[in-house]
């Protein structure tokens, strides 16, 4: 195992929309890291803090019916809280003793679902706002790499269905929505293309890649980050 303790920690995010796989994927980099690093897997929201108690009223509909009913700034701002709260409390110690980090999800979620509720025309302004609040004024560090799971909707509803067992009652406010789930594909190739994200393709357009071969693509590109 490389001994990277003389160094502050990497971090590698998986993001992808509801149901790309971004929770298995991120297991098995992790796994695979873990034979030359330390390494620590974490996933967002953390839904056993009390720091993501607005995001789950928020997704629980409690706010309202829709995505819309909460502004993007403010949406943004629940997440971001549940963010610092597990950096501050559960990560930071280790990251600045050098472990290397596979995020499931993280700032970049922000990037994603929050500018498809806006005009096209405030999405790079969003995304500077987005930058400085999380990053800057609140000190989360920045990743050293970001890898975006492209999984079309219509592929990734039919993934959740079978998660939730036909259940649609299941979903969360972000996940039943169809529409909306389109729009933040746009906006999150929109952020790849702006933020210098890796995108990786998980489907041929009508069937997913099987989890092996998305897994290799995965595991290589952190590579590229890690300098391997």
């Amino acid at each position: 195992m490389e001994n990277n303790q003389s160094k502050k920690g990497r971090i590698i995010v998986i993001e992808g929309l509801d149901g790309s796989g971004k929770g298995t994927q991120s297991k098995i980099l992790m796994e695979k890291l873990s034979q030359r690093y330390n390494v620590r897997k974490i996933s967002f929201p953390d839904y056993d803090s009390p720091a993501s108690a607005p995001v789950q009223m928020y997704l629980h509909g409690e706010f309202g019916s829709n995505a819309s009913c909460v502004n993007s700034y403010a949406a943004a701002s629940f997440y971001a809280v549940d963010r610092v709260a597990s950096y501050l409390k559960h990560w930071k110690q280790d990251y600045e003793a050098g472990t290397v980090f596979v995020l499931d999800r993280y700032v970049t979620s922000n990037m994603i679902y929050m500018p498809a509720k806006l005009p096209k025309s405030e999405w790079d302004s969003f995304l500077s706002w987005l930058s400085d609040f999380e990053y800057d004024k609140l000190g989360l560090p920045k990743p050293s790499g970001v890898i975006y799971l492209d999984m079309p909707t219509e592929i990734s509803q039919k993934l959740m269905s079978g998660r939730y067992n036909a259940d649609e009652s299941k979903k969360d406010l972000h996940e039943k929505d169809v529409t909306f789930l389109n729009a933040c594909r746009e906006s999150a190739l929109y952020a790849a293309n702006k933020q210098g994200w890796t995108v990786i393709s998980c489907s041929d357009g009508e069937a997913p890649y099987t989890i092996e071969e998305i897994a290799d693509k995965v595991y290589k590109t952190a590579c590229t980050f890690l300098d391997i």
